[in-house]
């Protein structure tokens, strides 16, 4: 059983519930499919051109130059936007946000040549929010489930934070169907578990993952006042080099897509997951498997000023990658280098995806 999904409702009200509108097409109808139809062009920076924050498709089915659909694979449905034809390079978002942070790469692959898909992960977005299934190996096999049911023998898989954390996580469990990696702001799963347990500075800037192992308060918080917590956090993160990210338009979509029902708690669940089964078998188990090293080329981008996950957590991680294996650091951003700097974000990835011979 999975809980309804609202992610096409209309106007988030001031507790953070759906309006009573419905999923609707950009006409004002309601689509008798259940999708938004929405397939408009965005304007400006990739912001919704329809009138309100959240465009036609409402808070998650955003206006612009892809096309929406939905995907089953693993037992759930899974929301994705695609732009582009040619190999399939699937784009992975991290917390707190949904597959609207690539829309300025959907646009970039599409035109250099790829089909780039930009998926929710399951308990966001537009995707289920199932009761359980959070633990990194299942969500990893939602995600090999997407490209198959996408019909590609294999995919590049590219992931921010939380998305890379299951792209490590995927490209051992799934080779064959990981064709390249692209992890951005997130160590290998074994070097952000050594991290956070030995580093105390890596501790410390993972303190809301720690406050996240508290029931219901976290949840709460995400969504108070608006999901006000979630502008904080996006603007925390950021760093300095890009003022114009994040502004108020970018931010207001982000905070209106956690308030979503339940969103805020399957956004959670992944990191109790990972804390809360350190000392578990399961937990173990996980950690044992991601011994396996990785074996498909592999480009590693960090932010040098992410406070979130910092440049020494993140940057041991090509001990567990026996493939050509490239870091890249970029000088003066932060969390987010895909958005605060999206040009040459876009540059490095496409130039890497395109090199026949990847260097270690």
């Amino acid at each position: 059983m999975t809980v309804p999904d609202s992610s096409a409702s209309g106007p988030v009200g001031p507790e953070g519930q759906a309006g009573p509108e419905g999923r609707v097409s950009p006409n004002g109808q309601a689509a008798p499919d259940g999708s938004s139809g929405s397939t408009g062009r965005s304007g400006p920076s990739g912001l919704p051109s329809s009138p309100g924050p959240a465009g036609s498709g409402g808070p998650v089915r955003l206006d612009g130059p892809w096309t929406h659909r939905d995907v089953a694979a693993n037992g759930a449905r899974f929301h994705i936007a695609e732009l582009g034809e040619g190999p399939l390079v699937l784009l992975l978002h991290g917390f707190p946000q949904f597959w609207w942070t690539w829309r300025h790469q959907l646009t970039a692959l599409a035109d250099a040549g790829f089909r780039a898909v930009a998926m929710d992960l399951r308990g966001v977005g537009g995707s289920d929010r199932t009761p359980r299934g959070y633990d990194p190996a299942n969500l990893a096999l939602d995600i090999t489930g997407v490209i198959r049911s996408l019909g590609e023998p294999d995919a590049a898989l590219v992931g921010h934070d939380m998305g890379g954390y299951l792209a490590w996580t995927a490209a051992v469990m799934r080779p064959k169907l990981v064709r390249r990696l692209v992890v951005s702001s997130m160590p290998h799963p074994r070097r952000w578990r050594s991290s956070m347990l030995s580093d105390f500075a890596q501790s410390r800037a993972g303190s809301y993952i720690w406050g996240f192992q508290r029931p219901w308060v976290p949840e709460r918080q995400l969504v108070a006042d608006d999901a006000a917590l979630v502008g904080r956090l996006i603007r925390d993160w950021a760093g300095p080099r890009a003022p114009e990210f994040p502004d108020d338009a970018a931010v207001d979509v982000y905070r209106r897509a956690m308030c979503i029902p339940s969103t805020a708690h399957c956004s959670i669940e992944p990191y109790r997951w990972m804390v809360r089964s350190l000392a578990r078998p399961d937990g173990i188990q996980f950690n044992r498997r991601m011994k396996r090293p990785v074996r498909v080329p592999t480009l590693h981008l960090h932010g040098s000023l992410d406070p979130a996950i910092r440049t020494r957590s993140a940057a041991g991680s090509g001990e567990y990658v026996e493939a050509p294996y490239r870091w890249r650091l970029f000088d003066g951003l932060g969390h987010f280098p895909h958005e605060e700097d999206p040009d040459g974000f876009s540059v490095e990835l496409i130039n890497w995806l395109k090199d026949p011979e990847p260097d270690r």
